[in-house]
């Protein structure tokens, strides 16, 4: 099959796209595998949202529901078993990506229960319970970047286990992150585990950012020319310097004495990326943020629309960070505190994943009983 030329020159500028969903269905019908055919898909990502429309949405799972209430399972056990199944079978879809790219890319992520996200000790023995059960060489335990989730990702990495770190808005909690992943890998390293084997990528939110700040500018008593020169720009230009925190952190000497053991680089991952505001375009969190050693993890609505009309250009991120630098400093001047701003959506995003998830375990309870 062919490639779409828009979605290969992604790739072929260093950006791996991993499709943002997964279900039953789409690995039973072969539309997995289809996209990784021809939409250059190399890797997956879930998350309790994912999973919520997925395990609620048609009649995919109900033999195995059948036979978890035939075992007396209760909703959260369901959930886990239908979950890791799902990610096993993706995982061997992807398994010659995986093999082909020597593990850089043909990876799927499976999140820890979001309601341990502020308790490390249970997010890290969920982690490495979520490993051993999916099994696969090629998953990613997700583990959000909130303060008690940052000692849990130095420990799960230290355990040989990749990590995909989820829910980073700030700049200041990126670096965090990145300290918590040397460090993991420094154990790893101690531990005896082949550092070429454990990796990770670091998942920087985006256009929930500019929905936070364009809802923020609106309300404020601000000159309409001022309000339309400053929409849209924070997330873009807050995961562009990201990206040079990236870059400054490969000229240290902490990551090259890594990389000299076969260390791989914790790519930053762009997540958020389907357009929430119509007026902007729906490939702008593509487009904007083109960069080597990169992914882009993509709803299904914003693949399509680059494989439709994709303007892709090589590596172009480095140019803008004067430019970048100056829009996050006009915004402050403006009156927006960036450091509320981050903190709010961190909380939000929890909260949302906590709802999806509490949601999900009720319809599966109900479900589970209605299959007696």
């Amino acid at each position: 099959m062919t490639q779409n030329q828009y979605t290969k020159a992604l790739d072929d500028a260093g950006v791996s796209l991993w499709l943002d969903d997964l279900s039953r269905d789409r690995l039973t019908s072969g539309d997995l595998q289809e996209l990784i055919d021809t939409k250059t898909i190399t890797g997956v990502t879930t998350n309790p949202a994912i999973f919520a429309k997925a395990l609620t949405s048609g009649n995919a799972y109900d033999k195995q529901l059948t036979e978890l209430a035939a075992s007396g399972a209760d909703a959260t056990t369901a959930v886990v078993e239908m979950t890791t199944d799902d990610v096993r079978a993706a995982c061997d879809v992807l398994a010659d990506v995986y093999t082909a790219t020597d593990g850089y890319d043909g990876r799927v992520s499976i999140e820890v229960d979001p309601r341990l996200a502020r308790n490390t000790e249970e997010t890290i023995a969920q982690a490495i319970e979520l490993h051993q059960k999916v099994g696969r060489e090629n998953v990613m335990v997700k583990i959000p970047a909130t303060t008690e989730g940052l000692p849990a990702i130095t420990q799960v990495l230290a355990e040989g286990i990749s990590v995909n770190v989820t829910l980073i808005f700030s700049l200041t909690r990126y670096r965090e992150v990145i300290n918590a992943w040397l460090a993991g890998l420094e154990g790893a390293r101690t531990n005896g585990h082949d550092l070429s084997k454990v990796h990770s990528v670091a998942s920087f939110f985006v256009s929930r950012v500019d929905t936070e700040i364009d809802n923020q500018l609106e309300a404020a008593e601000l000159p309409d020319n001022q309000v339309q020169q400053l929409r849209g720009r924070a997330g873009i230009a807050n995961a562009r310097l990201a990206y040079r925190i990236f870059e400054q952190m490969q000229e240290t000497e902490r990551w090259q004495l890594l990389a000299s053991s076969n260390a791989r680089l914790q790519r930053p991952l762009w997540a958020s990326t389907g357009t929430k505001n119509p007026e902007y375009s729906d490939v702008r969190y593509v487009n904007g943020l083109v960069a080597e050693h990169t992914v882009n993890t993509l709803p299904e609505a914003t693949l399509n629309a680059v494989a439709d009309h994709g303007e892709i250009t090589d590596s172009r991120i480095p140019e803008y960070y004067d430019m970048d630098d100056e829009d996050l400093d006009a915004l402050a001047r403006a009156g927006v505190d960036y450091n509320q701003v981050v903190e709010k959506l961190e909380v939000e995003g929890l909260e949302k994943f906590v709802d999806a998830w509490n949601a999900l375990l009720t319809d599966i309870e109900e479900q589970l009983k209605s299959h007696q």
